[in-house]
């Protein structure tokens, strides 16, 4: 406590910076992630996607991002073990951010998109064996966590896949490509609008507490999927199309129909990410700030202020407007070659994915989900369309993602605590 009363603001201080930089690491990697196959099919620039998360991700993230937030995240470790000593869970939050943060910039300059979500996992379990205890740590969480490694990409692989084959079989495989993509496009533009809204009211702004009922939650999103069937049908209707590129390719017309399809996608998981990972950032700190201001009292919810929300929601745009483009080239380029109709298959498969597993409590990581959804959509057209080296070096960041954060988050815990006394 007399650490606490005497150290307090710098406490703070240190959390709220390296509490930016993790959600700078959050934009750069994981916003990145969300953009990636938007940007690689050609849907929108990156200046666009930077423009799109700039509305989206910041309106999740102050309309709906943690109004009240777990301080201790996922239920990883037993915070009554410190409750005497409040300082050791001031430090290792902020041992955690850092290390998060740290394994963050090095993964994106590497162009390796990994789960922000498992690296602050990784360093909550790192600080908690060291400055605690292994009984501190609940392991069954760990190994849920390192199932859903196998579950995540599956999962999002099979649905991107079956969705490009509905596409080529309903579509391009068809005599007259573009009037069935025209008769399609609106089925499709309905569950992009009812799956989104569900991994909102399911996922996104559960965080308002809201008492809507399952029933009630899939009229509301058949609604807003029947809306954007409606405007997305009348956007396609008035594009216009290079008559020439039309005559050199039949699947011209289709693709660019495709584009204003992605670009609702784009808008809808921006903002459902910024309303949920952002958590990722803000967590810890709302540790923090709730220990301090509270004079050293270990609580395990903490309402979290506006500031914190707006320097998370700053802090991911500035992270994916300087180095986000690393991820989306390998999302969006190396795995395998992306157009229009794969980079919707792939997203919308994502979306799907990760409206299943918050239904059903399945832990899962949106990171791999995009990874898996992006292959799934290179195995609909053969196995030799998907750089296979790449996603070696994917799947390889993934395995030390977890452990790497432990590492870091002890060393810096030992830091801060032989600094503090």
């Amino acid at each position: 406590m007399e650490i606490i009363a005497e150290h307090g603001t710098l406490l703070l201080i240190l959390a709220a910076v390296f509490g930016a930089f993790m959600c700078w690491g959050i934009g750069a990697n994981d916003v990145a992630n969300a953009m990636g196959t938007s940007v690689g099919s050609g849907a929108i620039t990156v200046r666009q996607a930077i423009l799109i998360a700039g509305v989206f991700e910041l309106a999740g993230v102050i309309l709906a991002g943690a109004q009240v937030t777990k301080t201790i995240r996922k239920g990883i470790i037993d915070p009554g073990l410190v409750a005497d000593q409040p300082e050791i869970l001031a430090y290792g939050m902020i041992a955690a951010l850092l290390a998060s943060a740290i394994w963050l910039l090095i993964a994106t300059a590497k162009g390796w998109p990994v789960s922000t979500s498992h690296t602050i996992v990784g360093a909550i379990v790192g600080f908690a064996i060291a400055g605690i205890g292994m009984e501190a740590v609940h392991w069954n969480v760990i190994g849920n966590i390192a199932a859903s490694w196998l579950v995540s990409p599956f999962l999002g692989g099979l649905f991107a896949f079956l969705l490009m084959h509905s596409i080529r079989y309903l579509i391009l495989m068809t005599d007259d490509p573009y009037k069935n993509a025209l008769k399609w496009a609106p089925v499709y533009l309905f569950l992009v609008g009812w799956i989104i809204t569900l991994i909102s009211l399911f996922k996104g702004l559960k965080h308002l507490k809201l008492d809507i009922n399952f029933q009630d939650s899939m009229i509301i999103a058949a609604l807003v999927g029947l809306a954007v069937a409606i405007i997305g049908r009348i956007m396609i209707a008035r594009l216009k199309f290079d008559e020439e590129e039309a005559k050199k390719s039949r699947f011209y017309k289709v693709e660019q129909s495709f584009i204003p399809m992605m670009i609702f996608t784009a808008c809808a998981m921006a903002f459902a990410h910024g309303s949920n990972d952002v958590a990722n950032g803000i967590g810890p700190l709302s540790a923090v700030y709730s220990i301090v201001t509270s004079g050293g009292a270990v609580a395990q919810k903490a309402s979290v202020p506006v500031w914190i929300l707006v320097m998370g929601g700053v802090g991911i745009l500035i992270g994916l407007a300087t180095l986000g483009y690393k991820v989306m080239q390998t999302i969006g380029h190396k795995i395998t070659k992306l157009t229009p109709t794969r980079g919707f298959s792939a997203t919308l498969a994502a979306a799907i994915t990760v409206v299943m597993a918050s239904s059903t409590g399945l832990p899962v990581s949106t990171t791999h989900i995009a990874v898996g959804s992006v292959m799934g959509v290179g195995l609909a057209r053969s196995v030799e369309s998907i750089d296979l080296r790449v996603v070696g070096n994917i799947v390889l960041s993934w395995l030390i993602t977890l452990p790497t954060g432990a590492v870091l988050a002890i060393i810096i815990f030992h830091a801060l605590k032989a600094s503090f006394g």
